[in-house]
């Protein structure tokens, strides 16, 4: 008699494993990333068909310009934005909504926006499920943001850009940060940005890779 296995996945310890061998050794060290990162079920935020392959070491893809960035990129992206519990954050390029939720473990409010509908419905689900309640999930075009929340002490976008729209930069707070990978060629450098003046002063933090978010592509020149 044939009897069926059903294989249970310990996703606790891979959690662990992560934040243990991804993110702490990549000098992330403030409690509040941590905490966050071991609290938020990973496995919920992606693809059901991927979900063996949520604490891997790598981006996840979710669309041809969408994906869940490697847990050490976010958590270097975090700590280097240093994200206070009294701030309002805008997540640009949500996907499913991991970031959104960390964030919302870290900041006082969380608003993201997503420009997959589908997507943006199944993040939005996700988080009230999980009792996520201080964060709220936009449809619209990244390049727009949401200037009616705005503006913001925090944008992040999980993605790579070739170029920021002012829009964008129009909707941060004077003092406030920006977290971004810029795209150049096989591999990107992530830059915090500091607006002062209205204006943005970008730091290099560290090199890492993604797709390119549509619409921060920048415009090609024709040429026959």
């Amino acid at each position: 008699m044939n009897e069926r296995v059903t294989l249970v996945v310990d996703y606790t310890s891979r959690r662990i494993m992560m934040v243990d061998t991804q993110v702490r050794p990549s000098d992330v060290t403030k409690f509040p990333i941590i905490d966050a990162m071991l609290d938020v079920k990973r496995e919920l935020f992606v693809p059901s068909n991927k979900r063996e392959a949520a604490y891997i070491g790598e981006n996840i893809d979710l669309s041809a310009t969408r994906v869940v960035l490697e847990p050490r990129t976010f958590a270097k992206m975090l700590d280097a934005l240093n994200v206070k519990p009294n701030e309002v954050v805008l997540d640009l390029g949500c996907g499913l909504g991991y970031s959104t939720a960390v964030l919302a473990k870290i900041a006082e409010f969380v608003v993201a926006v997503e420009s997959d509908e589908t997507m943006a419905n199944d993040a939005q689900t996700t988080l009230s499920e999980q009792g996520i309640d201080n964060a709220a999930v936009m449809t619209g075009q990244l390049v727009n943001g949401s200037a009616k929340s705005g503006p913001y002490d925090v944008i992040i976008l999980e993605g790579a850009v070739e170029t920021m729209p002012d829009a964008i930069i129009s909707q941060l707070k004077e003092g406030g940060r920006i977290g971004a990978l810029f795209a150049e060629g096989a591999l990107g450098v992530v830059r915090i940005g500091y607006k002062l003046d209205g204006k943005i002063n970008w730091r290099d933090a560290f090199n890492a890779g993604a797709p390119v978010l549509e619409g921060f592509a920048k415009e090609r020149a024709f040429a026959l």
